[in-house]
């Protein structure tokens, strides 16, 4: 442990008092809770069973100063091979509650706690006759990181349904902040900004044409099983999209497709895409992107900024 081994004890017991032993795992490996599937050992692994429990364990961490960090479904998430050097907080083992609130045959509203899937939300909408979250039946993060990142595609986004979210404050408080005082913008919020932490989020979703919304995410289904490389481990789009370009077809005309180092590799089926042929450390995927990175600068003298997030020791 790199923390001071007293007080990284007395955390740790601290957090079995409030989570239970059996939630706690020491030096677990982060490979197995990213979908890029690299990632060294966390010191210290929490699983909250409940809201309170997340908004203990948060302010533990706080109080005695050691380093954590929220997890939802790791997918957007490079971990370094030597691991994070502190407590990851796993909020998708169990907060992954959805609740509907109200009759979908009229405009209703669904309460989903951090640790759910916004794939499944999407699906329960979609099931439901709800239109609005067809945009989301494919991405593959937790409401928690979908709210933090503002999370979007094929012209949809996170902000279009959001209705409040309810976060732990730096303060100490928890508060209902309605979507309007978030900030939301293109992949970012004031969650992201200033280090809010999701509780639970409520969308607000109106009632549509079940036939008409199937028909949408299939579409959408089968634009992403075409035209992205889902046999792969990967963090969806690797860069955000620089203002007047799309890093896909940029990185593509530097002539990059196919570029790899070690088990790591720019698609070729999805040049946006950086890509874990199977083996990759967090330091392949780590050179591949900065390689592009550079050769798209000199090339195009264009800035790509990833839209994964480098986490703990490289």
């Amino acid at each position: 442990m790199s923390q001071d081994s007293e007080k990284f004890d007395a955390l740790a017991h601290a957090l079995e008092s409030v989570v239970g032993a059996d939630a706690i795992r020491r030096d677990e490996l982060m490979s197995a809770h990213t979908t890029f599937g690299v990632g060294g050992p966390a010191d210290l692994f929490v699983t909250p069973a409940t809201e309170d429990e997340l908004i203990r364990v948060t302010r533990a961490c706080v109080d005695t100063g050691v380093p954590h960090f929220l997890l939802g479904l790791g997918s957007d998430l490079l971990v370094g091979d030597k691991g994070y050097r502190g407590v990851m907080i796993d909020c998708a083992g169990a907060l992954d509650d959805i609740l509907l609130l109200g009759d979908p045959r009229e405009t209703c509203e669904i309460l989903c706690e951090a640790g759910a899937a916004i794939a499944d939300v999407s699906e329960l909408a979609a099931s439901l006759g709800l239109t609005g979250f067809e945009f989301a039946c494919g991405i593959p993060g937790s409401v928690g990181g979908a709210v933090f990142m503002n999370a979007g595609a094929y012209d949809g986004c996170c902000a279009d349904v959001l209705e409040s979210v309810r976060c732990l404050m730096p303060s100490g408080y928890v508060e209902e902040i309605p979507v309007d005082q978030l900030e939301m913008g293109y992949r970012t919020s004031r969650v992201r900004t200033e280090g809010l932490v999701v509780l639970s989020a409520t969308f607000k979703l109106e009632a549509g044409d079940r036939s008409q919304i199937a028909d949408r995410v299939a579409e959408l289904t089968e634009a992403r099983q075409s035209k992205q490389p889902l046999e792969y481990g990967s963090a969806g789009s690797t860069f955000k999209r620089p203002e007047g370009h799309f890093a896909g077809k940029l990185i593509s005309d530097a002539g990059l497709k196919g570029y790899q180092v070690g088990g790591a590799a720019v698609s070729t089926k999805h040049a946006g895409f950086v890509v874990n042929l199977g083996g990759a450390t967090a330091a392949d995927v780590r050179a591949v992107i900065s390689h592009v990175q550079d050769e798209v600068k000199r090339q195009f003298d264009v800035e790509l900024e990833p839209e994964v997030r480098f986490v703990g020791d490289f």
